[in-house]
């Protein structure tokens, strides 16, 4: 799971979408790595948009944790984001590892070849 900073408080749809960029620019590095990269907000985004940006707060943090709940390790990445403190802390409950740069993470392709 890749988290970081979405809204942050900004009621600014650019700066959503940047930071949206943003992750999901993580997102392909952890691809390549060799790992199904997952966004809560990827999950999340698509349903909200379907029912209104007004249920945005009913949907996007329980959709996010639980995504949280079915992956075995995180990235964060960004600055300052409740949200993803709160998925983070998912992993630190179940002792799952938590990455805070690629270069932690562990190349699969690398390990097959070995």
């Amino acid at each position: 799971m890749i988290a970081g900073p979405y809204t942050h408080g900004s009621k600014d749809q650019e700066v959503w979408k940047r930071n949206h960029i943003y992750m999901n620019e993580f997102a392909y590095e952890v691809y390549k790595k060799g790992h199904v990269p997952i966004i809560g907000v990827n999950a999340a985004l698509p349903i909200i948009e379907a029912v209104g940006f007004d249920k945005f707060e009913e949907l996007m943090m329980p959709i996010s944790l639980e995504v949280a709940q079915r992956c075995d390790a995180i990235l964060r990445v960004g600055g300052a984001s409740n949200g993803a403190d709160k998925e983070v802390a998912v992993f630190q409950r179940k002792g799952l590892p938590v990455y805070y740069s690629l270069e932690e993470i562990p190349n699969i392709h690398q390990d097959e070849e070995s």
